[in-house]
């Protein structure tokens, strides 16, 4: 099973997804899963390095290059972690895949959303997930939390992107959610984290494919 993790800068997912990752090895020691990200991916030398260059704030790209280097580092990630991991039979959490893609350069970066779907479609050969969380919140409330951040530690190339930027991110997610809406699980993401793991916790164990997944594992799931 393959599960994603979506949402806007500072929506915090990786959090979230740490607590899942936790969660998991406490509690169903026997699903064998990894965990990985995009751009980029684990332990992966060459997808590391162009993640460095897309997000290095002194890169200067276009969108057309910027999205080819995605793009080249997704096929290294699924011919390397993605793949060999769904064929072993394992449950795979990727923090990011196609869908930023689409809202960061299709809608944001204006490529257009055929244009980044045509060019995703030459590299993931159909391999979507088979369910995406996506962790909600506003344009406003995550610039609010990225200048508290701000104040701790560095951020990347397209933290730093404007207002406009980040809201034509948000409409696109939302746009993309439209589309595809049985694959999404919307998390209510301006909340406190635990009350925003109990909601991933309670929509991911009554989702049907998870359901079918664990029992494809011997798990039942009484709750």
């Amino acid at each position: 099973m393959f599960i994603t993790f979506e949402g806007p800068d500072a929506s915090g997912k990786t959090t979230i997804l740490n607590k899942l990752i936790d969660f998991l090895n406490k509690n169903y020691p026997e699903i064998e899963f990894i965990t990985t990200r995009e751009p980029g991916g684990k332990h992966l030398v060459e997808a590391e390095k162009i993640r460095e260059i897309i997000l290095n704030k002194d890169s200067i790209l276009s969108p057309e290059a910027e999205a080819i280097l995605y793009s080249a580092s997704r096929r290294i990630h699924l011919d390397r972690v993605v793949i060999p991991a769904l064929s072993e039979q394992k449950l795979v959490i990727c923090d990011r895949y196609v869908d930023s893609f689409y809202a960061y350069q299709g809608y944001a970066r204006g490529l257009g959303l055929d244009y980044v779907k045509a060019m995703t479609n030459l590299v993931i050969n159909g391999l979507m997930p088979d369910i995406t969380v996506f962790f909600n919140i506003t344009p406003e409330q995550s610039k609010a939390r990225m200048n508290q951040e701000r104040l701790i530690e560095q951020h990347d190339r397209l933290d730093c992107e404007g207002d406009n930027f980040h809201r034509k991110v948000y409409n696109g997610y939302l746009d993309l959610i439209n589309q595809d809406p049985k694959r999404f699980l919307i998390i209510n993401a301006n909340q406190s984290i635990e009350e925003v793991f109990s909601d991933l916790k309670q929509q991911l164990f009554s989702n049907q494919r998870f359901i079918d997944f664990l029992k494809n594992k011997g798990i039942n799931v009484s709750e």
